[in-house]
């Protein structure tokens, strides 16, 4: 079985992710509150989600860092 992630999501914006299944998360409530939307590595087309990313609603956009 291969590795499934998700990204929690507050106000729009990724605060965790997590390396678990849907079914783990489904029986343990408590561990996995608020928002949990599933990214992926390496696929054509999805961003895989890091902390300070934002959820745009279909994908993860990775947050803009201004240069000094």
């Amino acid at each position: 079985m291969s590795a499934t992630y998700f990204a929690q999501v507050v106000d729009g914006i990724v605060t965790k992710v997590a390396v678990t299944s849907a079914e783990f998360m489904a029986e343990n409530p408590e561990r996995y509150e608020g928002e949990w939307i599933e990214t992926f590595i390496g696929v054509e087309g999805k961003t895989y989600a890091g902390i300070g990313y934002t959820w745009n609603g279909t994908d993860f956009v990775a947050p803009i860092v201004e240069e000094q």
